[in-house]
């Protein structure tokens, strides 16, 4: 994704990139993402799934908390959140935490090159409020646990005993997301002053040891950032939060994503997507609800991200209208799908198969808002390449 690491350079030009960065801080980069009509057009009429979308885009109902996954003997788990898709041959695996304590824990079901399911299987157990996660470059899912010196815990889709990866630091995880050129996992925390870390494996593709670090920043919403280690990743007696001076507070840290160069991630107490710019080590706005214009902001609620192949973000919400949001590589913003009769529910768990033409995600609570009443939905239509 090009997004506005594109625009700065061309607007600002090398010279005005060379100044110092206590005149360059005060200096407004590019704005954050501002309402426009959406690219597949307006939304149409409910299905019969409950689901408001584009023309072309069509939805269907892949498994429902409490239920056998049609087609296996896989009882689907209640809570559904952060998910992932993997690819399998000519078909595919969806992974789907669960965010229930006790319990908690990760399903995956496989499909075909056609999109129908083939099988389901658990891949995680006996852990606590598993709520989003993320993806390796070697096919694991990170499986993140929500609440008080939480683990991660690395998953197998494709078979194996997953591992709690202690190394990767004990806090109230949300979600990961790795950088295959950086050699490290990104990490975000939900709590009202929580931090954005990552984890430097002391070798990649193992993560069984490492060093977890801090971002250091101001308290300016956009500027340069560095990192630091955290002293005592085991957050006991100080949480990690807390340990290291100069550390940037977030509130409430939600989903995270990495592409090209550039990682974002949400807070849901401010309604604020954040954009890490990881070539010259800066970081600024993506959207702030607070400063969308013309009209109301679409996106509030802000919770997981993912990206499609074709560079555009999309962000869920958790409440809201119940939407899931885009937002363009030139900084527009929109409504991509809304889900009607839900209104107790949160969106979760957004995926794109390896093609980009399938979104997977769940209503976390359905039209019961009890987390019993979890389903999960995959939409399928012309997404832009």
């Amino acid at each position: 994704m090009k997004r506005r690491n594109f625009l700065r350079a061309s607007v600002l030009g090398a010279g005005t990139m060379a100044l110092p960065f206590t005149l360059w801080e005060g200096t407004a980069l590019a704005a954050p993402a501002q309402n426009a009509p959406s690219p597949y057009g307006p939304l149409g009429s409910a299905d019969a799934n409950g689901i408001l979308l584009p023309a072309g885009f069509t939805s269907q109902v892949i498994a429902r908390s409490g239920q056998t996954v049609p087609g296996t003997t896989l009882t689907w788990h209640n809570a559904p959140d952060g998910g992932a898709c993997f690819a399998d041959g000519a078909g595919w695996i969806y992974v789907s935490n669960s965010e229930i304590n006790p319990g908690g824990g990760a399903s995956a079901i496989r499909f075909n090159s056609a999109g129908a399911v083939q099988s389901a299987q658990r891949i995680l157990t006996g852990t606590r409020t598993n709520c989003a996660g993320g993806k390796t470059p070697w096919n694991t899912w990170l499986s993140c646990e929500e609440v008080s010196r939480g683990f991660v815990y690395e998953t197998y889709p494709f078979g194996g005993a997953a591992v709690q990866r202690a190394a990767m630091g004990r806090f109230k995880h949300e979600a990961a997301a790795a950088d295959p050129v950086r050699r490290v996992i990104y990490l975000t925390e939900d709590e009202t002053n929580g931090r954005f870390y990552r984890f430097v494996p002391t070798t990649w593709g193992n993560l069984s040891a490492g060093t977890l670090q801090v971002l250091v920043a101001g308290s300016s919403t956009s500027g340069s950032f560095s990192w630091a280690n955290v002293p005592d990743p085991d957050g006991s007696p100080t949480a990690t939060r807390s340990q290291v001076s100069g550390s940037k507070s977030f509130n409430g840290g939600e989903g995270c994503h990495y592409a090209d160069d550039t990682v974002w991630f949400t807070t849901k107490g401010d309604n604020r997507l954040w954009q890490l710019n990881l070539a010259n080590n800066t970081y600024e706005l993506a959207y702030d609800d607070s400063l969308v214009s013309p009209g109301s902001p679409p996106l509030t609620g802000v919770d997981n991200v993912t990206g499609s192949t074709g560079g555009d973000l999309y962000v869920a919400e958790d409440g809201g209208n119940m939407e899931i949001c885009m937002i363009t590589p030139n900084d527009q913003i929109s409504v991509f799908l809304r889900i009607s009769g839900q209104g107790s529910s949160e969106i979760t768990g957004p995926a794109f198969n390896p093609a980009g033409n399938r979104l997977y995600f769940s209503s976390q609570r359905g039209t019961s808002g009890s987390s019993s009443g979890g389903i999960t939905y995959c939409v399928t239509g012309p997404f832009r390449p």
